[in-house]
């Protein structure tokens, strides 16, 4: 099991020639990300889920409610980054900006869909799109309510309010391409599919995370390209550190499951020291190539 997830994983998203000098790595920009949303196009309605719901219903009930904690935080979080997108793309800098930022709104209204398709035929709820993500909400943690309900939405308000402010930018791409994606969904999306795979199990569901994850990398790559390009000002680096070292701490919590320990648990039968260090170092990784160093954040930690 690798303990680093490489930005490099997809291998559309850029290549690394030296791992000594991973800040010199050649990283796709906006028109480069669009064409390959146009390559890797999918449908969320295609996806089968005919054996994923005779699975399901061969599970037990302790694994189920494990697995309704980490399926309902992707569910409402692709709920919440859709709709609280649209600042961002209002913000774009060039016509390639725009056209990368609009399909991944897009995207993440496709990953929502997949959701709640999955939670109306395999966990069998009825009634309405919103009706589910109500229920879903039952299973989240103070942490992803605060992250999700308090610091996206105040994030996407203020570029709302002013699409030019790049301070403001800068805020929403740290919180949203390295925490949210970066940092907690391809993390939790790379052990998920691992368990998923290992058990044999939910076929569909599988499937379609494979899809997200991959649609995900695109995003993380924007995001990352971003960020290097602004940190080249040494006043917004700065800012980038100062926001990292206040979402990390919240980050961490919000992978905590409800009721669990926050120093000792285990996400299905992944230790804490397992989910903590995927997720943690590959952030590291992708900051070494935005051109922040660990010294730095560290100190605006203290």
């Amino acid at each position: 099991m690798p303990t680093l997830l490489e930005l490099t994983s997809q291998g559309d998203v850029g290549t690394i020639t030296d791992e000594s000098k991973l800040p010199t790595i050649e990283l796709m920009g906006p028109e480069q990300l669009y064409q390959l949303w146009e390559r890797q196009n999918w449908q969320s309605h295609a996806i089968d889920f005919t054996q994923d719901k005779l699975d399901w219903a061969g599970l037990d009930e302790e694994l189920r409610q494990s697995l309704a904690w980490n399926l309902s935080s992707f569910f409402i979080g692709e709920e919440r980054v859709t709709t609280q997108f649209s600042g961002l793309v209002m913000a774009y800098e060039s016509q390639s900006e725009e056209a990368f930022l609009t399909t991944q709104q897009v995207d993440e209204a496709r990953h929502a869909q997949h959701f709640n398709r999955f939670y109306e035929q395999v966990l069998g709820m009825d009634g309405t799109f919103e009706d589910r993500l109500a229920q879903a909400r039952n299973d989240l943690n103070p942490a992803f309510i605060e992250m999700f309900d308090g610091v996206l939405v105040d994030s996407g308000q203020r570029l709302i309010e002013n699409p030019r402010d790049i301070e403001a930018k800068v805020d929403f791409v740290v919180l949203y391409h390295m925490i949210i994606e970066g940092t907690l969904a391809l993390t939790g999306q790379w052990f998920l599919t691992e368990y998923m795979e290992r058990r044999g199990i939910l076929p569909g569901w599988v499937e379609g995370f494979k899809l997200i994850s991959k649609d995900e990398h695109r995003h993380v790559a924007y995001g990352t390209w971003f960020l290097r390009e602004k940190a080249r000002d040494s006043a917004l680096r700065q800012r980038m550190i100062e926001r990292l070292a206040e979402l990390i701490p919240m980050a961490s919590g919000v992978l905590v499951p409800p009721g669990a320990d926050p120093q000792n648990y285990e996400i299905l039968d992944y230790s804490m020291e397992e989910t903590n260090s995927f997720a943690f170092n590959a952030l590291g990784r992708r900051l070494k190539v935005i051109g922040i160093d660990m010294a730095s954040l560290a100190a605006a930690a203290a």
